[in-house]
């Protein structure tokens, strides 16, 4: 993973049953503002702190487009997203 590129991300709860898809142009620094809940809101309020999916891009306007496009799916196709990526849900960033 590298931490300077513009990356779409989705990250979850433990227990999976809640989702947020995000975009950042520091993936490793969001990452952690998330799991020490920097910021109130959507993620501090259901403890999303598992980063279950990432895609790097080349500049910010196509992961901006990437990340609307991603939001815009049912949950069920997001899942699928996650599942061919990430087959076993595992925390990703705990792997680096």
């Amino acid at each position: 993973m590298n931490d300077k590129k513009p990356c779409v991300y989705i990250i979850s709860n433990h227990s999976h049953s809640t989702i947020y898809v995000g975009v950042t142009s520091d993936l490793f620094k969001r990452i952690m503002q998330h799991k020490n809940h920097s910021f109130g809101g959507f993620s501090a309020r259901y403890n999303l702190v598992e980063l279950l999916y990432f895609e790097e891009f080349g500049n910010m306007n196509d992961a901006i487009a990437r990340e609307k496009q991603i939001k815009s799916w049912s949950r069920s196709r997001k899942d699928e997203l996650i599942s061919v990526f990430n087959p076993s849900w595992r925390d990703l960033f705990s792997e680096e």
